[in-house]
Protein backbone atom coordinates (compact mmCIF):
# COMPACT_ATOMS: atom_id res chain seq x y z
CA UNK A 1 0.00 0.00 0.00
CA UNK A 2 1.50 3.10 -1.15
CA UNK A 3 1.36 6.58 1.14
CA UNK A 4 -2.46 8.56 0.19
CA UNK A 5 -3.37 11.55 0.18
CA UNK A 6 -6.34 13.13 2.89
CA UNK A 7 -9.05 13.33 0.20
CA UNK A 8 -10.95 10.04 1.39
CA UNK A 9 -9.45 9.99 4.61
CA UNK A 10 -11.26 13.54 5.51
CA UNK A 11 -14.52 12.38 3.42
CA UNK A 12 -14.90 9.23 6.03
CA UNK A 13 -14.16 11.28 8.99
CA UNK A 14 -16.75 13.94 8.67
CA UNK A 15 -19.62 11.43 7.55
CA UNK A 16 -18.07 9.63 10.64
CA UNK A 17 -17.98 12.55 13.08
CA UNK A 18 -14.38 11.39 14.12
CA UNK A 19 -11.17 13.23 13.13
CA UNK A 20 -7.97 12.19 12.22
CA UNK A 21 -4.74 11.88 14.81
CA UNK A 22 -1.62 14.33 13.15
CA UNK A 23 1.15 13.53 14.82
CA UNK A 24 4.60 14.94 14.65
CA UNK A 25 7.34 12.74 14.08
CA UNK A 26 10.90 13.07 14.97
CA UNK A 27 13.04 9.59 15.01
CA UNK A 28 12.16 6.40 14.56
CA UNK A 29 10.68 5.38 17.87
CA UNK A 30 8.00 8.20 17.21
CA UNK A 31 7.33 6.66 13.73
CA UNK A 32 7.10 3.24 15.24
CA UNK A 33 5.33 4.14 18.56
CA UNK A 34 2.27 6.21 16.63
CA UNK A 35 1.99 3.33 13.49
CA UNK A 36 1.77 0.39 16.26
CA UNK A 37 -0.70 2.03 17.99
CA UNK A 38 -2.64 2.88 14.74
CA UNK A 39 -2.36 -0.40 13.88
CA UNK A 40 -3.50 -1.84 17.16
CA UNK A 41 -6.55 0.20 16.57
CA UNK A 42 -6.86 -0.06 12.95
CA UNK A 43 -7.24 3.87 13.11
CA UNK A 44 -5.89 6.03 10.23
CA UNK A 45 -3.46 8.43 10.79
CA UNK A 46 -1.27 11.49 8.93
CA UNK A 47 2.02 11.57 9.50
CA UNK A 48 3.50 15.21 9.98
CA UNK A 49 7.19 16.88 9.77
CA UNK A 50 7.58 20.65 10.86
CA UNK A 51 9.88 22.05 10.18
CA UNK A 52 12.08 21.30 13.09
CA UNK A 53 11.90 17.77 12.31
CA UNK A 54 13.20 18.78 8.76
CA UNK A 55 16.48 20.37 10.36
CA UNK A 56 16.77 17.63 13.06
CA UNK A 57 16.28 14.37 10.97
CA UNK A 58 16.41 15.48 7.24
CA UNK A 59 13.36 14.90 5.39
CA UNK A 60 14.85 12.12 3.22
CA UNK A 61 15.17 9.74 6.44
CA UNK A 62 11.41 10.56 8.04
CA UNK A 63 9.85 9.72 4.84
CA UNK A 64 12.02 6.74 4.20
CA UNK A 65 11.09 5.45 8.13
CA UNK A 66 7.36 6.16 7.25
CA UNK A 67 7.22 4.48 4.03
CA UNK A 68 8.82 1.42 5.79
CA UNK A 69 5.71 1.78 8.28
CA UNK A 70 3.39 1.45 6.07
CA UNK A 71 5.23 -1.63 4.62
CA UNK A 72 5.10 -2.88 8.13
CA UNK A 73 1.44 -2.01 9.16
CA UNK A 74 -0.35 -1.72 5.70
CA UNK A 75 -2.10 0.88 6.99
CA UNK A 76 -3.17 4.05 5.05
CA UNK A 77 -0.51 6.66 5.76
CA UNK A 78 -0.16 10.17 5.14
CA UNK A 79 2.96 11.81 5.07
CA UNK A 80 2.25 15.84 5.59
CA UNK A 81 4.31 18.91 5.99
CA UNK A 82 3.17 20.86 8.92
CA UNK A 83 3.63 24.68 9.00
CA UNK A 84 5.14 25.38 5.56
CA UNK A 85 6.59 28.90 5.64
CA UNK A 86 7.12 29.00 1.77
CA UNK A 87 6.38 27.67 -1.54
CA UNK A 88 9.66 26.55 -1.91
CA UNK A 89 9.72 24.48 1.08
CA UNK A 90 6.32 23.10 -0.08
CA UNK A 91 7.76 22.55 -3.33
CA UNK A 92 10.24 20.52 -1.89
CA UNK A 93 8.25 18.30 -0.12
CA UNK A 94 6.27 17.55 -3.08
CA UNK A 95 8.67 17.35 -5.39
CA UNK A 96 10.57 14.49 -2.28
CA UNK A 97 7.37 12.16 -2.08
CA UNK A 98 5.03 13.93 0.76
CA UNK A 99 1.23 13.26 -0.11
CA UNK A 100 0.13 16.62 2.07
CA UNK A 101 1.64 19.60 2.59
CA UNK A 102 0.35 22.69 4.83
CA UNK A 103 1.21 26.23 3.65
CA UNK A 104 0.74 28.80 6.74
CA UNK A 105 0.32 32.47 4.99
CA UNK A 106 -1.39 33.38 8.44
CA UNK A 107 1.18 35.91 9.01
CA UNK A 108 0.62 37.68 5.55
CA UNK A 109 -2.38 39.76 4.76
CA UNK A 110 -5.36 38.20 3.18
CA UNK A 111 -4.47 38.73 0.22
CA UNK A 112 -1.06 37.59 0.03
CA UNK A 113 -2.26 34.71 1.72
CA UNK A 114 -4.77 33.84 -0.40
CA UNK A 115 -2.06 34.53 -3.85
CA UNK A 116 0.87 32.55 -2.12
CA UNK A 117 -2.10 29.71 -0.57
CA UNK A 118 -3.42 29.57 -4.18
CA UNK A 119 0.15 29.05 -5.57
CA UNK A 120 1.06 26.32 -3.81
CA UNK A 121 -2.35 24.70 -4.49
CA UNK A 122 -1.69 25.02 -8.29
CA UNK A 123 1.80 23.47 -8.13
CA UNK A 124 0.51 20.39 -5.37
CA UNK A 125 -2.75 19.16 -7.43
CA UNK A 126 -0.27 18.83 -10.56
CA UNK A 127 0.90 15.64 -8.41
CA UNK A 128 -2.02 14.46 -6.24
CA UNK A 129 -0.75 16.02 -3.33
CA UNK A 130 -3.44 17.54 -1.06
CA UNK A 131 -3.07 21.23 0.40
CA UNK A 132 -3.97 22.39 4.03
CA UNK A 133 -4.40 26.72 4.58
CA UNK A 134 -4.54 28.84 7.55
CA UNK A 135 -6.66 31.38 8.31
CA UNK A 136 -6.21 33.29 11.62
CA UNK A 137 -3.48 33.04 14.29
CA UNK A 138 -2.25 30.84 17.44
CA UNK A 139 -0.59 31.71 19.63
CA UNK A 140 2.44 30.02 21.39
CA UNK A 141 5.58 28.53 20.42
CA UNK A 142 6.42 25.31 19.17
CA UNK A 143 9.56 24.49 16.75
CA UNK A 144 9.74 27.56 14.53
CA UNK A 145 6.10 28.78 14.49
CA UNK A 146 6.06 32.03 17.54
CA UNK A 147 3.35 33.54 17.70
CA UNK A 148 2.75 36.31 20.88
CA UNK A 149 -0.96 36.79 22.25
CA UNK A 150 -1.06 40.04 21.38
CA UNK A 151 -0.53 38.61 17.37
CA UNK A 152 -2.70 35.83 17.45
CA UNK A 153 -6.14 36.11 16.30
CA UNK A 154 -9.54 34.19 15.76
CA UNK A 155 -10.88 33.12 12.07
CA UNK A 156 -13.24 35.36 10.48
CA UNK A 157 -16.31 33.08 9.14
CA UNK A 158 -16.78 35.95 6.69
CA UNK A 159 -13.64 35.09 5.11
CA UNK A 160 -13.49 31.44 4.75
CA UNK A 161 -15.65 30.50 1.69
CA UNK A 162 -13.99 33.03 -0.06
CA UNK A 163 -10.73 31.56 0.34
CA UNK A 164 -11.14 28.30 -0.02
CA UNK A 165 -13.22 29.07 -3.39
CA UNK A 166 -10.49 31.68 -4.34
CA UNK A 167 -7.23 29.17 -3.22
CA UNK A 168 -9.13 25.62 -4.18
CA UNK A 169 -7.36 24.08 -1.08
CA UNK A 170 -8.46 20.89 0.15
CA UNK A 171 -8.47 21.28 4.06
CA UNK A 172 -8.57 24.71 6.44
CA UNK A 173 -6.88 25.38 9.83
CA UNK A 174 -8.87 28.16 12.14
CA UNK A 175 -8.37 29.80 15.55
CA UNK A 176 -10.84 29.10 17.77
CA UNK A 177 -8.48 29.24 21.23
CA UNK A 178 -6.32 26.52 20.51
CA UNK A 179 -2.06 27.51 21.75
CA UNK A 180 1.02 25.71 20.22
CA UNK A 181 3.42 24.24 23.22
CA UNK A 182 3.05 22.89 26.58
CA UNK A 183 2.32 26.59 27.78
CA UNK A 184 -0.75 27.54 25.83
CA UNK A 185 -2.58 29.52 28.67
CA UNK A 186 -1.66 31.66 31.99
CA UNK A 187 -1.71 30.18 35.61
CA UNK A 188 -5.35 29.97 37.00
CA UNK A 189 -6.52 30.68 32.75
CA UNK A 190 -9.51 28.35 31.90
CA UNK A 191 -9.33 27.34 28.21
CA UNK A 192 -11.87 27.87 26.15
CA UNK A 193 -12.40 26.70 22.61
CA UNK A 194 -14.67 29.02 20.34
CA UNK A 195 -17.43 26.80 19.78
CA UNK A 196 -19.54 29.50 17.78
CA UNK A 197 -16.87 30.02 15.47
CA UNK A 198 -16.20 26.68 14.22
CA UNK A 199 -20.33 26.23 14.04
CA UNK A 200 -20.46 29.09 12.07
CA UNK A 201 -17.50 28.31 9.42
CA UNK A 202 -19.06 24.42 9.18
CA UNK A 203 -22.39 26.15 8.06
CA UNK A 204 -20.52 28.57 5.48
CA UNK A 205 -18.27 25.40 4.55
CA UNK A 206 -20.66 22.68 4.65
CA UNK A 207 -18.85 19.00 4.89
CA UNK A 208 -15.26 20.88 3.90
CA UNK A 209 -12.55 19.53 6.69
CA UNK A 210 -11.66 22.20 9.15
CA UNK A 211 -8.10 21.46 11.29
CA UNK A 212 -7.34 22.05 14.90
CA UNK A 213 -3.66 22.97 15.46
CA UNK A 214 -2.06 23.53 19.04
CA UNK A 215 -4.52 20.55 20.39
CA UNK A 216 -2.31 18.25 22.84
CA UNK A 217 -3.91 18.25 26.13
CA UNK A 218 -0.73 18.84 28.51
CA UNK A 219 -1.64 15.03 30.28
CA UNK A 220 -0.65 16.44 33.92
CA UNK A 221 0.63 13.18 34.72
CA UNK A 222 3.34 13.23 32.02
CA UNK A 223 4.48 16.69 34.02
CA UNK A 224 4.49 15.63 37.21
CA UNK A 225 6.54 12.47 36.14
CA UNK A 226 9.21 15.08 34.30
CA UNK A 227 9.51 16.58 37.61
CA UNK A 228 9.57 13.48 39.96
CA UNK A 229 12.44 12.75 38.07
CA UNK A 230 14.69 15.83 38.01
CA UNK A 231 12.68 18.17 35.62
CA UNK A 232 12.07 21.79 36.16
CA UNK A 233 8.41 22.14 34.18
CA UNK A 234 6.10 24.40 35.77
CA UNK A 235 2.49 23.54 35.54
CA UNK A 236 0.98 23.35 31.73
CA UNK A 237 -2.21 23.63 30.83
CA UNK A 238 -3.86 22.27 27.54
CA UNK A 239 -6.84 21.87 26.02
CA UNK A 240 -9.41 19.86 27.77
CA UNK A 241 -9.93 16.72 25.52
CA UNK A 242 -14.23 16.61 25.95
CA UNK A 243 -13.73 19.91 23.76
CA UNK A 244 -11.76 18.58 21.40
CA UNK A 245 -13.96 15.05 20.93
CA UNK A 246 -16.70 18.08 20.54
CA UNK A 247 -14.97 19.62 17.75
CA UNK A 248 -14.18 16.26 16.23
CA UNK A 249 -17.88 15.43 16.39
CA UNK A 250 -18.41 18.85 14.44
CA UNK A 251 -16.41 20.10 11.25
CA UNK A 252 -13.02 19.89 12.91
CA UNK A 253 -11.85 16.24 10.60
CA UNK A 254 -8.07 16.48 11.50
CA UNK A 255 -6.55 17.16 15.48
CA UNK A 256 -2.64 17.79 15.68
CA UNK A 257 -0.55 16.38 18.40
CA UNK A 258 2.94 17.05 18.66
CA UNK A 259 3.77 18.55 22.63
CA UNK A 260 1.91 15.50 24.35
CA UNK A 261 4.07 12.76 22.34
CA UNK A 262 6.81 15.15 23.25
CA UNK A 263 5.88 15.19 27.26
CA UNK A 264 5.44 10.88 27.19
CA UNK A 265 8.79 10.19 26.21
CA UNK A 266 10.78 12.72 28.01
CA UNK A 267 9.03 11.38 30.97
CA UNK A 268 9.55 7.86 30.35
CA UNK A 269 13.12 8.42 29.37
CA UNK A 270 13.95 10.37 33.06
CA UNK A 271 12.10 8.04 34.62
CA UNK A 272 13.54 4.80 33.01
CA UNK A 273 17.34 6.52 33.69
CA UNK A 274 16.52 7.29 37.37
CA UNK A 275 15.71 3.80 37.87
CA UNK A 276 18.21 2.18 36.36
CA UNK A 277 21.24 4.71 36.57
CA UNK A 278 23.84 1.99 35.06
CA UNK A 279 21.78 1.94 31.64
CA UNK A 280 23.73 3.58 28.90
CA UNK A 281 22.23 1.46 25.80
CA UNK A 282 19.65 3.60 24.18
CA UNK A 283 17.86 0.95 23.41
CA UNK A 284 17.20 0.33 26.98
CA UNK A 285 15.84 3.35 28.01
CA UNK A 286 14.38 4.39 24.17
CA UNK A 287 12.04 0.89 24.58
CA UNK A 288 9.79 2.99 27.47
CA UNK A 289 9.56 5.65 25.22
CA UNK A 290 8.49 3.93 22.21
CA UNK A 291 5.77 2.27 24.29
CA UNK A 292 5.34 5.83 25.82
CA UNK A 293 4.17 7.48 22.12
CA UNK A 294 1.93 4.03 21.57
CA UNK A 295 -0.02 4.72 24.60
CA UNK A 296 -0.54 8.31 24.22
CA UNK A 297 -1.77 7.81 20.77
CA UNK A 298 -3.92 4.83 21.54
CA UNK A 299 -5.68 7.12 23.79
CA UNK A 300 -6.24 10.03 21.33
CA UNK A 301 -7.50 7.28 18.77
CA UNK A 302 -9.65 6.45 21.40
CA UNK A 303 -11.05 9.20 24.01
CA UNK A 304 -10.81 12.33 21.79
CA UNK A 305 -10.59 11.00 18.11
CA UNK A 306 -13.19 8.66 17.66
CA UNK A 307 -10.92 7.18 14.88
CA UNK A 308 -10.70 3.43 16.19
CA UNK A 309 -11.36 1.47 12.56
CA UNK A 310 -11.19 3.99 10.01
CA UNK A 311 -8.65 2.25 7.92
CA UNK A 312 -10.80 -0.43 7.04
Amino acid sequence: MPLVNSVEMFKKAYAGGYAIGAFNVNNMEIVQGITEAAKELNSAVILQVSAGARKYANPVYLRKMVEAAVEVTQLPLVLHLDHGADFDICKSCIDSGFTSVMIDGSHHDYEDNVALTKKVVEYAHQFNVTVEGELGQLAGIEDDVNVSAEDASYTNPAQVQDFVERTGVDSLAIAIGTSHGAYKFKPGQKPQLRFDILEEVGKRLPEFPIVLHGASSVMPEYVAMINKYGGQMPDAIGIPEDMLRQAAKMAVCKINVDSDIRLAMTASVRRHLAENPSHFDPRQYLTPARNAVHEIVAHKIKTVLGSEGSAL
